[in-house]
């Protein structure tokens, strides 16, 4: 059975004692991806699944490992969920007659949750996603289109306890550009900042140009300002706070993708001016743009945006390296501090 991410809340709570025998909920949205799979596991406790295991699915994983979980009887609940973690989203052959036998080998009072990337149309067609749509639920994450962003904004604000203007939700989706995990970043912190109040657009503005070490905005004004010093503090506090590495390099590639752009231009004969004006730089961040665009060249963004892209697969685990490592590389070569690389130049 196909259901939207909409329809999963209504689905759990019609769920008795039993939920479905199997979960798999795929998409490259994370903020979606990560509440939808939350829910199932509340939802898995709340009827008695109270032992959990998880695999994570990498190149060299042994899938007859989930086919003795399967059957092996649980020591400590009379009801488990087993989480089976697949970055790729595609199980690869072995992992597709794993999946099928451990279904045609349903274990009782046990739960599996699968949880990949964005499944393709041609994987759909595969004989273990059919059986999983056969016996269990599929959920299918899709981002949040630009034109659904106010939408989806103004319901979390009031499902938060705010009260938001019209003007603070055009201004918050335009600065969000589409990511989620930032909207409910910022919609978390106009809370803690207000309290259950009316929201307008000068709190929007206060709440993401301050200076919380806590932002991944002020993280990225940090690296454009070029303060290596700054950038490492406040990446240490994003990191011992949680934060999802996803979003720090989604405010970090954008800058990037936005300056390698304006670069071009620039290096076609446009004045800076006109052009930070075309893109809708704030007043407040001109002089972070101005001076990144006087000082490198195209070259020098277009090489990041390569380091992006790796580090995308590293977080995804499609390629090795230690994440916050990453991040850091990437932030300071974004400081014009030169790394290990002389292909990276700041001027």
């Amino acid at each position: 059975m196909r259901i939207k991410a909409n329809q999963l809340d209504a689905h759990l709570s019609n769920c008795k004692d039993n939920l479905s025998p199997i979960y798999f909920v795929s998409g490259d949205e994370p903020l979606q991806l990560n509440e939808a799979c939350d829910n199932i596991r509340q939802t898995a406790r709340r009827c008695g699944y109270d032992e959990r295991q998880v695999f994570y699915v990498g190149a060299s994983f042994d899938w007859d490992t989930l086919l003795a979980a399967a059957n092996t009887l649980s020591l400590f609940s009379e009801k488990r969920l087993i989480e089976l973690r697949i970055s790729s989203g595609k199980p690869g052959d072995k992992g597709s007659k794993a999946i099928i036998e451990y279904i045609n080998n349903l274990p009782v009072d046990t739960v599996l949750l699968i949880i990949g990337g964005k499944i393709e149309a041609q994987s759909q067609k595969s004989k273990w996603f059919t059986h999983i749509d056969k016996v269990g639920v599929i959920c299918q994450i899709w981002p949040i289109d630009l034109k659904q962003m106010p939408e989806w904004i103004a319901q979390r604000l009031r499902a938060a306890g705010l009260t938001p203007t019209n003007d603070a939700i055009s201004l918050l989706s335009e600065r969000v550009e589409g990511n989620l995990l930032a909207a409910a970043q910022e919609i978390n912190k106009l809370f803690l900042m207000h309290g259950k109040k009316n929201i307008d657009v000068d709190d929007v503005l206060d709440s993401v140009s301050d200076n919380s070490r806590f932002s991944v905005f002020e993280l990225a004004d940090a690296a454009l300002d070029g303060n290596a010093a700054r950038v490492t503090r406040i990446l240490q506090v994003l990191r011992g706070e949680g934060v999802e590495p996803i979003l720090v390099l989604w405010a970090l590639s954008r800058e990037i993708r936005e300056l390698s752009v304006m670069s071009a231009e620039i290096a076609k004969g446009a004045s800076i001016e006109p052009v930070l004006n075309k893109y809708r730089v704030w007043e407040k961040r001109k002089p972070y743009f101005r001076k990144n665009l006087q000082q490198r060249h195209v070259l020098f963004w277009q090489h990041l945006l390569i380091k992006s892209g790796h580090i995308d697969k590293v977080i995804k685990g499609v390629e090795t390296g230690n994440i916050w490592d990453e991040l850091l590389q990437l932030c300071l070569l974004i400081t014009g501090i030169k790394l290990f690389s002389n292909q990276l130049k700041a001027g």
